[in-house]
C-alpha cells in the first residue's frame, strides 16, 4: 500500500486506481493517433458484430481480440514514452526496443484481422 492511501476505504482506493487508468486511456486518445484509430475500428467491428448477430462464443473471441491489441497499443506507448525520456538522443538500442514493442502490437493487430474474418465470413458469405 502506497502512503497516499493510507486511511482511505478500500472502495476509495479501487476508484482512485480506476480514475487513474481512465485518465491514462483519455491521455492516449488524445496523444497516439493509432490509439484513436484502432478504437474506430473496434467501434466498427461492434457495430458490425451487432448487425449481423455474434454468437456469445463470437463475442469473446471478438473482445478479447480488441482488448489485445488496445492493451498492447497503451504498453507500446508507455514503451516509448519512457524510452524518449530516459534516452531523448537516438540509439540504436531504443530503436530496437521501439521496433519489437511496435511489432508486437503489429502481430496482435495481424491476429485480430484473422480472428474477425474468420468470425465474420461466415455471416457475410
Amino acid at each position: 500500500m502506497s502512503h497516499g492511501n493510507v486511511g482511505m476505504s478500500p472502495l476509495t482506493q479501487v476508484w482512485r486506481r480506476f480514475s487513474c487508468a481512465w485518465h491514462g486511456m483519455k491521455a492516449a486518445y488524445r496523444a497516439e493517433q493509432s490509439f484513436r484509430i484502432q478504437l474506430a475500428v473496434a467501434g466498427a467491428v461492434g457495430l458490425s458484430g451487432l448487425i449481423v448477430g455474434l454468437s456469445q462464443t463470437e463475442w469473446l473471441f471478438i473482445v478479447t481480440a480488441i482488448g489485445m491489441v488496445l492493451s498492447l497499443e497503451l504498453l507500446n506507448t508507455m514503451v516509448e514514452k519512457t524510452l524518449d525520456l530516459l534516452h531523448p538522443m537516438q540509439h540504436e538500442r531504443v530503436k530496437f526496443i521501439k521496433d519489437v514493442s511496435a511489432a508486437a502490437v503489429l502481430i496482435s493487430a495481424l491476429t485480430s484481422v484473422i480472428i474477425g474474418l474468420i468470425i465474420f465470413i461466415r455471416h457475410v458469405v
